[in-house]
């Protein structure tokens, strides 16, 4: 719902624009993306164009005549009720005869009988978005409306109109118009009225539909026939997978297929994260992520088939190359960074990134697998049981803010970008096994990096200061994007470079205070040493 401004003869045609491009564009953006990402880009995105609409038009310098508008809107995905707002038009729930405000109107009162907007779509090249969410229940109603119905009726006046005409919402949407142009306002009027007939119960059909109800497929070993595939030999078994390479029998090409375990066959949020890996492959589009095979066959059991990468994983890599030139060791951060970029871009978080989980073929090209422990943002707003609990990733690459049972971001796939590239270079973790040993937020400030200098000392200061900062302990200290890590293995970072006394109480917390107390120590002994004589 969008609603323009009464100052300006052109705000008719932004509000047809904003909720045209919302409607238009909000379905092309990715399912993976989160609601929130979704709309709040869209809506963003809508009051770039106004605003350039206006700078170029006659009212440059007279932004209310410009292409202005509010906006507000309600997306409702799963259960959960998503609401965007910009202006004064306000989104309220129904309770009894009253109206719950979700929303805040962005007005600003200059006397009793001024007021302005105080924020709205195309006044400024960037718009400050409001976000709400909130659960729904079969039988909530929701009313949409601009300032000329809500300022000049009362609310029990629309929710009795409401609950005077339950299935006919349309009728009371009507009346309630009516009512509100006969109480006197001037004002364009728009009202919707939204009832919650029933809430899915499931997920998103499209994650493993038509295949969710096949059964989980057995372990393929080295000759067998399976819809259409060869097994040829094992490549790795685990609780969590089967992987075997295997040909396909019809086209000839050598593909990774992958099984589920045994022992999580009856589990059916490990099935649905294990067939996930199958749609999170399909949505990304990047050299340095392992892709899925193209699946020309009905299925007959539950299973993943990937393309097959011919070189090692990156561990085996680090024991076939103990002393990497740096170059090396660049390029393939840059590439494994590149492959994350491609995962936070669609609002994912790999959570196991580990030299195990990245594979370097022939030519040196890296590749990212396994995406059995992935965050996606959009599948968890319908599929909360995908966002376990349990710590999926590998402890001694994970963050210590996800080993205290914070949530994983995007920097948390940086730390285990920086400790592989710690490990690559120096031989060895860059806090050892204290990480996986924390409990508590305080044991995580005392974690004390081990410099990948002394074990390799022709290893220039700067790039250790860099991945000192990958690594750091605390997430908001880290680098935000992995961009930024790769710029600062290839260009000395001012900022390391600058020479500067470290105070003690950064370099070991924990020793200054022992040193701080053994001096309060031995000033109180010398005051009572004084006293006594």
């Amino acid at each position: 719902m969008a609603d323009g401004s009464s100052s300006s003869g052109v705000s008719g045609a932004a509000s047809v624009a904003a909720v045209r491009s919302f409607l238009s564009d909000y379905y092309c953006t990715s399912e993976a993306w989160s609601v929130k990402t979704s709309a709040q880009r869209m809506i963003a995105a809508a009051n770039s164009w106004l605003y350039a609409g206006t700078r170029r038009s006659q009212y440059a310098f007279d932004r209310d005549k410009g292409y202005v508008c509010t906006f507000s809107a309600l997306v409702l995905k799963a259960g959960t009720a998503h609401v965007f707002h910009v202006g004064d038009g306000r989104v309220c729930r129904v309770a009894g005869r009253s109206l719950e405000q979700i929303t805040e109107d962005h007005r600003v009162a200059v006397s009793s009988e001024q007021s302005y907007l105080g924020r709205a779509l195309g006044i400024n090249p960037h718009v400050e978005i409001d976000y709400h969410a909130v659960r729904i229940e079969p039988g909530d109603v929701f009313v949409l409306t601009t300032d000329g119905v809500h300022d000049h009726l009362r609310a029990d006046a629309i929710t009795g109109e409401i609950a005077a005409s339950p299935d006919d919402l349309d009728g009371a949407a009507q009346r309630i118009a009516e009512k509100a142009f006969a109480a006197g306002s001037p004002d364009n009027l728009t009202i919707q009225i939204v009832r919650i007939d029933a809430v899915p119960l499931g997920g998103p059909d499209s994650l493993l539909d038509p295949i969710g109800d096949l059964p989980p497929a057995p372990p393929l070993e080295a000759g067998m026939v399976f819809d259409g595939y060869k097994g040829l030999r094992t490549i790795h078994g685990s609780s969590r997978s089967h992987v075997c390479l295997a040909s396909d029998i019809e086209t000839g090409a050598v593909v990774v297929l992958k099984t589920p375990s045994i022992d999580g066959c009856h589990d059916p949020v490990y099935l649905k994260r294990f067939m996930m890996q199958e749609w999170i492959a399909r949505r990304l589009d990047s050299p340095h992520v392992l892709k899925v095979h193209p699946q020309t066959r009905r299925r007959s059991h539950l299973y993943l088939v990937m393309e097959h990468v011919d070189g090692q994983t990156l561990a085996q890599w680090m024991l076939d190359h103990p002393n990497p030139e740096l170059e090396t060791v660049r390029r393939l951060v840059e590439q494994v960074a590149r492959g994350l970029a491609a995962f936070h871009r669609k609002e994912m978080v790999h959570q196991d990134l580990r030299p195990e989980n990245i594979m370097v073929d022939a030519a040196g090209t890296a590749k990212i697998i396994d995406f059995g422990s992935t965050k996606v943002a959009g599948v968890i707003e319908l599929e909360p049981d995908l966002d376990g609990a349990e710590q999926l990733g590998t402890v001694q690459y994970t963050a210590p803010e996800c080993l205290l049972g914070d949530p994983a971001t995007p920097r948390s796939d940086i730390f285990s970008l920086g400790v592989t590239a710690h490990q690559m270079l120096a031989g060895r973790l860059p806090y050892g096994a204290d990480a996986a040993r924390l409990r508590t937020k305080p044991q995580q400030r005392t974690l004390r990096y081990r410099p990948a200098k002394d074990l390799r000392p022709s290893l220039p200061g700067w790039i250790d200061a860099a991945l000192k900062k990958a690594v750091h302990p605390l997430p908001l200290k880290r680098y935000e994007v992995a961009s930024e890590l790769v710029h600062d293995l290839r260009t000395p970072n001012p900022a390391f470079s600058a020479a500067r006394m470290v105070p003690l109480v950064e370099q070991d917390p924990v020793l200054f205070w022992k040193t701080l107390s053994l001096i309060l120590a031995l000033a109180l002994l010398c005051l009572l040493a004084a006293r006594a004589s």
